[in-house]
């Protein structure tokens, strides 16, 4: 039986792929997960399940007991306020690493990975990319004993992923907005670019302990929004208007949005600091150290990316 690692988020769109990339390198993984699994990657795979919350300490301690490694990419890309952010993107860090200290017992620990975001290295540009980089300094200033590697990856698209769905669909409408200066730069990852590059940092524990890590795609300066919704176009087989969107407008909806969301009690998708991302200027990976100590590389281009995503939703018929 192959070593073990402990999951989190694994029923979200990043967490299956990572969950199917594990399995497949002979890893037994074990997952954390409100309800059992009923779809797609997971039902299909052969996972154990805890079933419990990161807020439910109990639950933490029977994901991490005996592991060999942590995965930890349970988090929130909307929410309603700044705290719950915070709740889920930095507490839910300290409760997992608190639980991994718990169940330590003096012996060896188990290598804690973090899925975290190129946005926490602009934390001041909304509440999320602040609750990201809280939840990085949360893990290294109570790492203590246990080894620890931060991944932070930019864009990251893919099958099943319904985050970029919309960019998508309002393409495929033959609309293309433009909602940040043509400055703006943005790298991207395939999903399954990241999943093996998780892979690739457990069995490289040792070497990458103690790093903080961008990668992406390899695209040197990252993508413009225009070269983007162009790659998207073609394969959508549509030539779209392109649509420049004032940021006023932008703010105004958003503002909106928020407000709405605090009425209905939803997490609005477009808020003030969402807006804030969108036209931040420099959203592009430099660091190469994965490429420099380990054997990983990106494999899947934008145009190839794009090509299979597009294929995928169609597939499904979610376009």
């Amino acid at each position: 039986m192959g070593r073990l690692v402990a999951l989190t988020g694994a029923s979200g769109f990043v967490g299956g792929h990572i969950a199917q990339a594990l399995v497949a390198a002979g890893w037994q993984v074990r997952v954390l997960m409100r309800r059992p699994p009923s779809g797609p990657p997971l039902a299909a795979l052969p996972v154990d399940v805890v079933s419990g919350s990161l807020a439910d300490r109990g639950s933490l301690q029977r994901l991490v007991e005996g592991a060999d490694a942590v995965v930890h990419v349970a988090g929130v890309v909307r929410a309603r306020t700044r705290r719950a952010f915070f709740q889920v993107n930095a507490d839910g860090v300290a409760n997992l690493l608190a639980a991994v200290h718990a169940t330590a017992g003096g012996g060896a620990m188990p290598h804690f990975l973090l899925l975290s975001s190129l946005a926490a290295r602009a934390p001041a540009v909304s509440a999320y990319a602040a609750s990201k980089r809280a939840g990085e300094d949360m893990l290294r200033a109570r790492a203590g004993p246990v080894p620890w590697t931060i991944l932070r990856p930019p864009v990251i698209y893919g099958p099943r992923d319904r985050n970029t769905l919309a960019f998508f669909r309002i393409i495929a409408k033959g609309i293309a907005p433009l909602p940040a200066p043509d400055a703006a730069r943005v790298s991207c990852l395939h999903a399954s670019d990241l999943a093996a590059a998780v892979c690739t940092l457990l069995t490289a524990a040792e070497a990458m302990s103690g790093q903080i890590c961008e990668i992406d795609d390899g695209c040197a300066g990252g993508y413009s929004w225009r070269t983007m919704i162009e790659t998207a176009a073609a394969h959508l087989g549509v030539r779209p208007r392109f649509v420049r969107i004032p940021a006023p407008l932008l703010n105004v909806v958003a503002a909106m949005a928020a407000g709405a969301g605090l009425v209905t009690g939803t997490a609005p998708i477009l808020t003030p600091g969402k807006v804030r991302e969108i036209r931040h200027l420099d959203w592009v990976c430099r660091d190469t150290r994965m490429q420099t100590h380990t054997a990983w590389r990106p494999r899947v281009p934008l145009d190839t990316g794009f090509a299979r995503t597009v294929a995928w939703y169609r597939r499904e018929k979610w376009l």
